[in-house]
């Protein structure tokens, strides 16, 4: 293992995607679910749809993803097209060593977002409001109750929040076999791939239950 510099780039990659995208999906989870705590018509309707990716399977997010990142015909470059004109730039979002694992984490963080969202608002709906109440006569504005109130309610949500995030990402594994086959030049390879990848696909089996 130590010998082979597939499975160290894999290592590093893997904490790489970490390094992306827990401070991602935790900042997105959180910002959604201050929104969705606020007292607004149609706020149930509007967490609904931020949990709605949760239970839509990855290989479908993948998909549909891998899509809207195309090159040629994808989403976000035809809108750069159509915005910035024929000089506009065109990505190879998951074909550039540069940007593929980056990809990666934002639809990482957007798929699972929904969840973490759902801790934070039963942590937010946990905090007293009380406390508010008492921090409003003092004359708190409100991002000082922000700092001195919410987020120390927040510490144990937060917690683990961040520790749920970093468990799942070491074990990404289905957006890295959909959409990138651990290239290029195995940018996105991850230590789970990279298991499987020589364990069944290259059938050494002893090796690949090591790395694992």
């Amino acid at each position: 293992g130590a010998r082979d510099p597939q499975f160290l780039r894999s290592i590093a990659n893997t904490f790489l995607f970490a390094v992306l995208v827990v401070p991602l999906q935790t900042a997105l989870a959180f910002g959604m679910a201050l929104w969705v705590n606020r007292p607004f018509k149609g706020r149930v309707a509007l967490r609904a749809v931020f949990f709605s990716p949760v239970v839509t399977s990855m290989v479908v997010v993948s998909a549909v993803w891998g899509l809207i990142l195309h090159t040629d015909a994808g989403l976000i470059n035809q809108w750069l097209l159509r915005h910035f004109g024929a000089n506009a730039p065109q990505p190879d979002w998951l074909g550039d060593p540069r940007t593929a694992m980056l990809s990666i984490a934002v639809l990482s963080a957007w798929q699972g977002a929904g969840f973490q969202m759902l801790i934070f608002l039963a942590g937010l709906q946990g905090i007293s409001h009380d406390q508010y109440e008492a921090a409003q006569l003092m004359g708190a504005s409100r991002w000082q109750q922000f700092i001195y109130v919410t987020l120390p309610g927040l510490r144990n949500t937060l917690v683990f929040v961040l520790l749920s995030t970093t468990v799942a990402a070491f074990g990404l594994f289905t957006q890295v076999d959909m959409l990138t086959n651990g290239g290029p030049r195995d940018a996105t390879s991850t230590i789970i791939f990279h298991a499987v990848r020589v364990g069944f696909r290259e059938q050494d089996i002893a090796y690949g239950s090591a790395m694992a």
